[in-house]
């Protein structure tokens, strides 16, 4: 028989798990598969608070370790985000995108996907070996260096920094956290040609997951981009970190 799950706590899921325990299928498993087709059909839209394992477990009959099993088997295949301090909630689906040289602003923008911006850091530094190398600079010349969190939806999706040379832009009167950096180089009159892009993973920091609403050590993924403009000229390195939760790259691949 289908179990209801209505409470009068609105943090919790409205939706129905028929669970087979006669079946050789884990109970965990079947109740992952439940709650995901609830995902599916739209009774679960994305924001929705499923709930303490606690509840859920009392409510479907089930131990507290089976509930926890299911959820993680739905954090793992990203239908669901554990935020810090706020519970485990359903997510919409990841944002794919392709490998161009556009700005993550833009394309959340085009994909109606609500970005908006944090701004950490935004001050001119002595370029480490590392910056002055991608941007073709001496050692230590100055650069302008920005650091910011991107939303989706009021999701933390991504940790961009970035370095750019110092009197590039003047971005002093630009509002970054409502623009992306592409559009700011653009208005300034930069025309931005081709970009190296190296794309990776790595566990996250502390502070790095903190601010994604990650578990510590998580795995992240990771993109550095060098891009140049149509004389040439190297105008912005990129080290992006994102969550494979929400995020993943999409490649064309064409056959000779």
């Amino acid at each position: 028989m289908p179990v209801p799950t209505r409470s009068a706590d609105s943090r919790i899921a409205d939706f129905e798990a028929d669970l087979d325990r006669s079946s050789a299928v884990p109970l965990y498993h079947q109740m992952a598969e439940q709650i995901h087709r609830a995902i599916r059909a739209g009774t679960m839209a994305p924001g929705t608070m499923l709930g303490n394992e606690i509840a859920l477990a009392r409510k479907f009959g089930l131990s507290r370790p089976t509930m926890r099993r299911a959820i993680e088997e739905l954090v793992e295949r990203g239908v669901l985000v554990r935020k810090r301090g706020v519970g485990t909630q359903v997510v919409q689906g990841p944002i794919t995108r392709s490998v161009q040289l556009t700005s993550l602003h833009d394309d959340l923008s085009r994909a109606d996907q609500q970005p908006r911006t944090s701004v950490l850091t935004l001050e001119v530094i002595p370029a480490a070996d590392d910056v002055a190398a991608a941007l073709k600079l001496p050692r230590r010349q100055p650069v302008l260096h920005l650091r910011r969190v991107r939303y989706t939806r009021d999701n933390p999706l991504a940790i961009l920094e970035n370095y750019l040379p110092h009197r590039l832009v003047d971005v002093s009167s630009v509002d970054l956290t409502r623009k992306g950096l592409y559009q700011v180089l653009r208005d300034a009159g930069v025309r931005l040609k081709v970009a190296q892009q190296r794309i990776g993973a790595r566990d996250g920091t502390a502070a790095e997951c903190r601010l994604l609403d990650e578990v510590t050590d998580s795995p992240l993924l990771t993109m550095e981009r060098t891009t140049h403009d149509d004389t040439g000229r190297a105008v912005e390195f990129g080290r992006h970190l994102y969550r494979p939760s929400l995020y993943q790259f999409s490649v064309t691949l064409v056959g000779r």
